[in-house]
C-alpha cells in the first residue's frame, strides 16, 4: 500500500510518501516540506498566533491535495513538540480538522522517543544489541534505551535546538556567558535522564538521528548527502568538542554557508551542537552511528505491523483521504 505520513514540527511541515507491506521495507516514493517555523509563531502566552494557525491550515491543506494526488491509501498525521506546547493546541486542532478534513493528533514526547527507538531497532537489526537513541528537534530532545523494540526508557526533555535558540541567545553570535549558562542548564537538566538511562544498561551501540546530527557529522567530516542513506555516518564528542569551539564565534550568516547546514537552521546550530556534546559527555557517548530513519518511519514501521485481521480496528491515522481517524497510543499499537 501507499502511506503518507504528515508530520507538524516545531520547524517544518513534513510530508513523506512510501511504498510498503507488512514485512516489507518503506521505500521513499516523495518527501514534500515547508517551512513553517510554528515555534517562532507562538505569542508570549504560550498561544499560537492566528497568522500561526492560518500559515497551519495552509499547510495542512496542501499536504492533504500532495496526498491525494500520489494515491495515500492512508494519511498518519501527527504534531510534536510546538502544537503539544502550544496553550490553545486544542482549538488550533479543531480548526485544522475543520478546514481540511485531517484529524492532527499531539504525538506525546515520550512516544516520539518510543517510534524513534523503533525505527532505528529496526534499521540495525538485533545483532546491534543493546540500544541507545538520540534525536534532537527543534523544540525537544528524545532519550531512548533498550534491547528490544519496546524501548526500556523513553524520554522527552525541553531541549530543542530552536527552542534553546530562543530562549538563551540574545546574540549572535552569542557572548561566551550566554553558552557557559546554556551548558550550566543542560547538564541540570541531563542529570536525572542520566540516571533512568544507566539503569537500562550501558548500550552496545549508540544512535542519532535528526537534521541537526545530521549536519554536525557532516561538519565534523562525514559523508554528503549526495553519498546515500546506507552510507556509514559517525559523530564522535571530540570531533563535536572541537566543531563546538569554532561554531560557537561564528554568525548565523557565515554557519548558513558551510556545507551541510540548511541556511533555514543555521541560527539553530550552536544551540544544537552544545545539546549534542552535553547529551553525549553525561552519557560518556563517545561515538554516534547517525542512522537514516527516524520518528516518520517509525509511525510508518508500527502502522505496517497493524495490516493484519487487527486491521479493521486500528484508527492510527487517516483510515482514508476521505474519512477521519487518530493515532492511538504506542503500547496499544504494539499490544494490538
Amino acid at each position: 500500500m501507499r502511506l503518507g505520513v504528515l508530520d507538524v514540527g516545531s520547524n517544518t511541515v513534513h510530508l513523506l510518501v512510501v511504498d510498503a507491506h507488512r514485512g516489507g521495507h518503506p521505500t521513499p516514493m516523495m518527501s514534500d516540506k515547508v517551512e513553517l517555523r510554528l515555534a517562532e509563531h507562538l505569542d508570549p502566552s504560550g498561544a499560537l498566533t492566528l497568522a500561526g494557525a492560518q500559515a497551519l491550515v495552509r499547510a495542512v491543506q496542501r499536504a492533504r491535495a500532495t496526498a491525494a494526488e500520489a494515491g495515500c491509501a492512508d494519511l498518519l498525521a501527527f504534531a510534536t513538540s510546538a502544537l503539544r506546547d502550544a496553550t490553545n493546541s486544542v482549538a488550533v486542532l479543531a480548526e485544522v480538522r475543520e478546514r481540511t478534513g485531517v484529524a492532527l493528533e499531539i504525538l506525546p514526547g515520550p512516544d516520539e522517543a518510543r517510534y524513534t527507538f523503533l525505527a532505528v531497532r529496526r534499521w540495525y537489526g538485533w545483532s546491534a544489541g543493546r540500544l541507545l537513541v538520540l534525536d534532537i528537534g527543534g523544540g525537544s530532545l528524545e532519550l531512548a534505551a533498550g534491547l528490544d523494540e519496546l524501548p526500556a526508557v523513553a524520554e522527552s526533555l525541553p531541549l530543542g535546538a530552536g527552542r534553546l535558540t530562543r530562549e538563551w541567545f540574545r546574540s549572535d553570535p552569542p557572548p561566551r556567558t550566554e553558552i557557559d549558562r546554556l551548558r550550566e542548564h543542560l547538564d541540570h537538566q541531563l542529570a536525572p535522564v542520566v540516571r533512568s538511562l544507566r539503569v537500562a544498561g550501558a548500550p552496545d551501540l549508540a544512535v542519532g538521528t535528526s537534521k541537526t546530527f545530521r549536519s554536525l557529522a557532516r561538519l565534523t567530516g562525514a559523508a554528503p548527502a549526495g553519498a546515500g542513506p546506507r552510507a556509514r555516518r559517525v559523530l564522535t564528542h571530540v570531533g563535536l568538542r572541537q566543531l563546538s569551539a569554532f561554531i560557537t564565534r561564528m554568525s548565523s550568516g557565515d554557519l548558513s554557508e558551510l556545507d551541510g547546514v540548511s541556511p533555514s537552521r543555521a541560527h539553530q546550530l550552536v544551540a544544537g551542537a552544545l545539546v549534542a556534546e552535553a547529551t553525549m559527555r553525561a552519557l560518556e557517548v563517545v561515538q554516534l552511528e547517525l542512522c537514516p530513519w527516524a520518528l516518520r518511519e517509525g509511525v510508518i514501521l508500527r502502522r505496517l505491523d497493524t495490516l493484519d485481521g487487527m486491521a479493521q480496528t486500528d484508527r492510527s491515522a487517516q483510515d482514508a483521504l476521505s474519512g477521519l481517524g487518530c493515532l492511538t497510543s504506542y503500547e496499544a499499537r504494539c499490544t494490538g
